[in-house]
């Protein structure tokens, strides 16, 4: 199952996946990604239900912004690799 979803979202697990260079994978930064996640995806969630009846593109791209972070962030630490999170936090 996880294999099948690396192959959903393989455009963005490859862009931080890459490289060669020297990490230093901490446990605690995957679990720090997860959490910043769902906090973003919630707090998108959260100001979709805000947008006035009618709101144009203005408002609803907060919303875009803070879901792509968070789908992101979930993405990467749920099933990204050690050099995928360690690229997250800038670790080498």
């Amino acid at each position: 199952m996880k294999q099948f979803f690396r192959s959903v979202f393989a455009s963005i697990l490859v862009i931080f996946e890459k490289g060669t260079e020297p990490y230093h994978y901490k446990p605690l930064n995957r679990t720090i990604l997860n959490v910043m996640g769902v906090l973003f995806s919630g707090l998108a969630i959260v100001v979709a239900f805000m947008v006035p009846a009618g709101g144009g593109f203005s408002y609803m791209l907060p919303v875009v912004v803070f879901l792509g972070l968070g789908v992101t962030c979930l993405v990467v630490g749920i099933l990204g690799n050690e050099r995928a999170v360690c690229k997250i936090w800038g670790n080498r």
